[in-house]
Formats: structure tokens, C-alpha cells, sequence
């Protein structure tokens, strides 16, 4: 569990250092932080065909072998990045780079079931989750400090150089033979066909959509309303990570208690809260305070879903944690290139009132989803 964890660090801190280091890489290769943006953008849009696409293709392979593959890919991948001459180099390469998350966190959640008793699947799987959480309470603000520092390809390799330590742990640690079952064509046409998974999937892509519209301009935003420095926006991603690792924790103790639709809702909730009233966090202050209902919500939500989808349909597992992973991809592909295109159109005060409009979708959607659960129990 514990080298799983790790992994979903490593994998999370990659996935979050272009937001840490936006400012640097608009700045070193002469783009608009627009443009800089659709890095995160067109990350999301492989990742999110990636996950159930590579899903059905790495079906019958040993997880030892795949997971740790997966994680050399990632070390290379984000060397090759940090030696990129250009924009155009850069994009490419990051789209490369991002293979690795479309297989590693849905895999290790797909097949962490088969590592634990049923009894403690919600707890493992948010768990392993909590190496997201990590990632946003010390790799994001790490990699934005030593962006900020030493510039954003200093960021991307000490992310490759964390990758080949995640792979070494991986290998000693996991057993040989893990090998969830294969999902047929009926399988997955099973998936599709389940109003309750395909629904929940969809609360995963408003969610995330909305959240993304703002996240993916963090750093943008608070230069451009605080002035802030790279070390004053590394505390502040230290802050929002440490309420969402906490929001984790909490969820990973108290989940199979609560009940999976009621902590999704109430997660959602609390980011609905944060963004709602966003432009008032005008000092650093401010900012850090009325980020913690985010906070605490951010990871927590899609620990709690990919909870949720394995309890509508344990046999299903594999399909639908890896929509799951692909919906949460979409939505920062969304995001990213929505708020983007709010940024050119209206400024940055329009973020907010996007963000916190997906979230409220997703909240009516998880109500939806609920509903369609218990139907089909």
C-alpha cells in the first residue's frame, strides 16, 4: 500500500507542476500564460482517452511489471521535458509524459482490490489516494519553489528523478502475480449501459471541470491580484495541500461509515463554498482561509468516487475506476481550456463564477447518480 502511495505522489506531482510553475514557463519561452496554459489542457485530453484505452490494452499484464513500468516512462519522459528547446518541444513532450498517470492510478486502484479484503476496499482505495493528497501539500509547492527558484526545468527533473525511485519501490514491494481479470467486450458495454457508474463518471468531469477552470491559473491569478512571489505561492499551495491531505485522511477513516453519496456531496459542497466566494480573498491571508472548504474537498471527492463506483459494481472495477481516472482528465482539459478562454474574453474575475457553476452541476448530478444506485440494487 505504501509504495502505492508513493507512486500516486510521484504521479500527482508531475501532474500538478505545470500549474506550479505556469508563471516560469510563460515567462523562459516567451508564450502568453494562455498558451502555457493548454499544457495542462493537452495533458487532460490524453490522459482522459488514455485511462480506459490503455485499460483494455494492458488488461492481462502483470501489475508488478506494468506499474513499474509506467514509472520509468514517467523519469524519462520528464528528463526529456527539462530539455526542451522550445514551446512546441515542450508540448509534445509533455503529452508523452503524461502517458504514465492514465495507467498508474487507475491500475493500482483497479487492482488493490485483489490485495485486501472486501471489508477494507473503501479504506485501501482511499488510501493509496492519499499520495495525491501528498503531492499537493509538498509536491506542488516543491516543484513551484524550485521553479520559482531555479527555473521550471529544474521542476520537471527532480519529478524524473522521484519517478525512478518510485519504480525501485514498486518492484521490491509488489507481488508478482497481480492480475486483475480482464474485462470482456459484454464488460464493458455493461459499463457504458449502467446509468448509476456512467452518471457518477459525469459528476467526476463536472467537478473537476470547475475546479480546473481556477486551478489551472492559480499562480497567474494571485500575481496578477497579490503580487505574490514564488515563495509566498509555494506556501500557499503548502496551505491548500495540507487541508486537502487532511480532508483525505478524514475521508479515508470515516467513508465506509458515512457512506460513499453522502461524502461525495458533501465534498463537492464544501469546493462549491471556496469558489463561490473566491474574490475575497484579496490579501494572502484571506486567500489561505477561503481556500480550506476547497481544500479539504479537492482530493477527498475522488477518493470517495472511485469508493463509490467499486461498491455500485465490484466486477466492473477496472472499467469503471479507469473512466473514472479519464473523467477527472476531461474535466482539467475542460477547465484549463475554458478558463483560458475566460481569461482572454473576460479577465480573471470570471474564473470563479464558472468554477463554482460546475460545481453545482456536479452536485445535482451526484443526486442523480445516488438515485440510479439504489434503483439498481
Amino acid at each position: 500500500m505504501w509504495a502505492l502511495l508513493f507512486g500516486n505522489f510521484v504521479i500527482g506531482t508531475g501532474v500538478m507542476v505545470v500549474p506550479g510553475t505556469l508563471n516560469e514557463i510563460s515567462e523562459s519561452l516567451q508564450v502568453s500564460v494562455t498558451t502555457a496554459g493548454q499544457l495542462i489542457t493537452a495533458g487532460g485530453v490524453l490522459m482522459c482517452i488514455g485511462a480506459p484505452a490503455l485499460a483494455a490494452v494492458v488488461a492481462g499484464w502483470d501489475r508488478r511489471r506494468l506499474l513499474v513500468f509506467s514509472m520509468v516512462w514517467y523519469a524519462v519522459m520528464h528528463f526529456a521535458c527539462a530539455f526542451a528547446p522550445s514551446f512546441g518541444w515542450l508540448l509534445a513532450l509533455r503529452v508523452l509524459a503524461l502517458v504514465p498517470p492514465a495507467v498508474f492510478t487507475p491500475q493500482a486502484a483497479a487492482c488493490v482490490g485483489l490485495l485486501v479484503p472486501p471489508e477494507q476496499r473503501g479504506r485501501a482505495i482511499t488510501f493509496i489516494f492519499l499520495g495525491w493528497s501528498v503531492a499537493s501539500v509538498l509536491g506542488m509547492p516543491m516543484s513551484a519553489l524550485v521553479g520559482g527558484t531555479f527555473g521550471w526545468r529544474s521542476a520537471f527533473a527532480m519529478i524524473g528523478a522521484a519517478s525512478l525511485v518510485a519504480a525501485i519501490w514498486v518492484w521490491r514491494a509488489m507481488p508478482d502475480g497481480v492480475k486483475p481479470p480482464a474485462l470482456s467486450l459484454a464488460a464493458w458495454k455493461e459499463t457504458f449501459r449502467s446509468k448509476a457508474l456512467m452518471t457518477t463518471v459525469l459528476v467526476t468531469v463536472l467537478y473537476a471541470a470547475g475546479q480546473f477552470v481556477q486551478f489551472s491559473y492559480f499562480a497567474p491569478y494571485y500575481k496578477y491580484k497579490l503580487g505574490i512571489t514564488p515563495a509566498e505561492l509555494s506556501l500557499l499551495f503548502m496551505w491548500f495541500g495540507a487541508f486537502g491531505l487532511l480532508g483525505n485522511v478524514l475521508m479515508s477513516r470515516h467513508v465506509d461509515r458515512v457512506g460513499v453519496d453522502r461524502a461525495v456531496m458533501i465534498s463537492i459542497a464544501l469546493m462549491a463554498v471556496s469558489l463561490l466566494v473566491f474574490p475575497l480573498g484579496t490579501t494572502l491571508m484571506l486567500a489561505a482561509l477561503i481556500s480550506v472548504p476547497w481544500a479539504l474537498g479537492c482530493f477527498s471527492s475522488n477518493s470517495a468516487q472511485q469508493a463509490r463506483l467499486v461498491a455500485i459494481a465490484p466486477a466492473l472495477a477496472a472499467a469503471s475506476v479507469a473512466l473514472n481516472s479519464s473523467a477527472m482528465y476531461a474535466g482539467q482539459a475542460i477547465g484549463a481550456a475554458s478558463g483560458g478562454w475566460l481569461i482572454a474574453e473576460h479577465g480573471m474575475e470570471s474564473l470563479h463564477w464558472a468554477a463554482f457553476a460546475g460545481l453545482v452541476a456536479a452536485m445535482a448530478a451526484s443526486a442523480l447518480a445516488t438515485r440510479y444506485a439504489r434503483a439498481s440494487r
